[in-house]
């Protein structure tokens, strides 16, 4: 209404009025001309400025690959393509002049074709002749190990790596998938370094998986090595322990796990971080007490009796005390697991013994958070949180992770610093069972044995 009105009065202003108005939109129009042609040409400026720039990083990138650290060429590569695909979208928003047309935006680099036809093209056919030496850094910096342990591992493994993918060398299939590990580089970014296409490349990854869970399965030594474990944790004030059993969770997002959902984890650690027994693929919502109670170390301990059935060690007061494990306080106390204890309530104080017990109870359990973290911190694609789609395949991932961490613990690779990799594991509930008579007598035992030895 009120716009209207306005029309009105300036109809019965005069003939004239409405003259000198329009007369004076069109003059304002001519006048906005030259303005927008100057900001279409600096636009265009820009725009070549920023192609121009964006194609000099990606022909030092290519020139230069071999001596960047992969971190930083991933990091280059991921930076270029965001820039060209934000270039291509500005550019399709815009209009057409003249001035603009000569402008090109540099697309992503695409995957080189399945082998290429000049292996100087590829960067690993680069990186083998350039990084000869068995002590280049190089080799730990692009695959988190140094050149012997890859070597030998290539030796171990080539017979059923070549068996499973004999269209491509054993020494590509290997690099391709440690790289990926390594570095949770996706399939389009190891096919541009090993001259594959990204379908060749995620096959490459999972082909390493099944063969190192097959081939390097006798690296979870908890059936195999108990007099070792043993010694290394009488080592550490803990006799007769023979390992310490956690969890920890592995993040996927989706609705089948729910918010913040993961995989459950549950692993036996030695007193040297490696892992003896891991069970992968338990989902978050279940508890870590009902995941024990279903896992094969469980059966192995209380079923079929084939676990921790070696001789009780006598302690100095007589008493003795038979194989067992630690574990945390979500898990129930058994004669073979010893939990720390707990306070029943804010006014209730620990004794000397008990505090001494959960004082070594809490740094063996420190082994498994720390081996967890290195296993992330070395193989970063397990720091990466997956896709529910890709779930199915996970748990073999986790466990490639785990035997692969023991396998460079054995050729005395150094270990990553445990900080480098996060730790999701949490704190889970305390676990409000009855407890096992056996095993506070056991836990006890050990308590006063532990009190007597720090008093020495």
């Amino acid at each position: 209404m009120y716009g209207g009105g306005g029309g009105g009065g300036g109809g019965r202003g005069g003939g004239g009025n409405g003259v000198i108005n329009i007369s004076s939109g069109k003059r304002k129009t001519r006048e906005a001309q030259p303005e927008e042609c100057r900001s279409h040409n600096q636009l265009a400026q820009l725009l070549s400025a920023l192609t121009s720039t964006t194609s000099s990083v990606y022909s030092f990138l290519l020139q230069n690959d071999v001596v960047l650290l992969p971190s930083q060429t991933l990091t280059l590569e991921s930076q270029i393509s965001s820039v060209s695909l934000s270039l291509s979208a500005l550019l399709s928003f815009l209009p057409n002049p003249k001035s603009l047309q000569s402008i090109s935006v540099a697309p992503p680099p695409p995957p080189p074709p399945p082998i290429p036809p000049r292996p100087s093209q590829c960067w690993f056919h680069r990186f083998l002749s350039d990084a000869s030496s068995d002590y280049d850094s190089r080799w730990v910096d692009a695959f988190h190990m140094s050149k012997p342990s890859f070597t030998l591992l290539l030796r171990l493994l080539s017979p059923s790596l070549q068996a499973s993918m004999p269209t491509l060398p054993p020494n590509y299939t290997l690099a391709a998938a440690l790289f990926r590990l390594a570095h949770g580089a996706s399939y389009k970014s190891v096919g541009r370094r090993f001259g594959l296409d990204p379908a060749v490349a995620c096959r490459a990854f999972y082909v390493l998986c099944k063969v190192v869970n097959d081939k390097l399965g006798h690296m979870f030594e908890f059936r195999s090595d108990i007099g070792r474990i043993v010694v290394g944790f009488g080592w550490i004030s803990l006799p007769n322990c023979c390992g310490v059993l956690g969890y920890g969770r592995f993040g996927v997002d989706g609705e089948l796990l729910g918010k913040d959902g993961a995989l459950m984890v549950q692993a036996l650690v030695d007193s040297e971080g490696r892992f003896l027994d891991v069970s992968a693929g338990w989902s978050s919502k279940l508890k870590p007490d009902t995941i024990l109670h279903q896992s094969a170390l469980f059966c192995g301990v209380e079923e079929s009796r084939e676990l921790l059935n070696g001789p009780s060690f006598k302690l100095s007061d007589g008493n003795s005390i038979p194989q067992y494990l630690l574990g945390d306080s979500c898990l129930p106390l058994l004669p073979w697991l010893l939990t720390p204890y707990v306070r029943s309530s804010e006014e209730d104080s620990l004794s000397s013994s008990e505090q001494a017990f959960n004082f070594v109870h809490g740094r063996g359990m420190g082994l498994v958070s720390t081996a967890f973290c290195r296993v992330r911190a070395r193989w970063q694609l397990l720091a990466k949180r997956w896709k529910e789609e890709c779930i199915e395949f996970f748990p073999f991932v986790i466990v490639t992770g785990c035997l692969l961490h023991n396998f460079l613990i054995k050729c005395s690779d150094p270990l990553p610093y445990e900080n480098a990799g996060s730790s999701e594991e949490g704190e889970f509930p305390i676990y409000q069972g009855e407890m096992n008579e056996s095993g506070q007598r056991t836990r006890d035992a050990l308590a006063s044995h532990l009190t007597r030895v720090s008093l020495r």
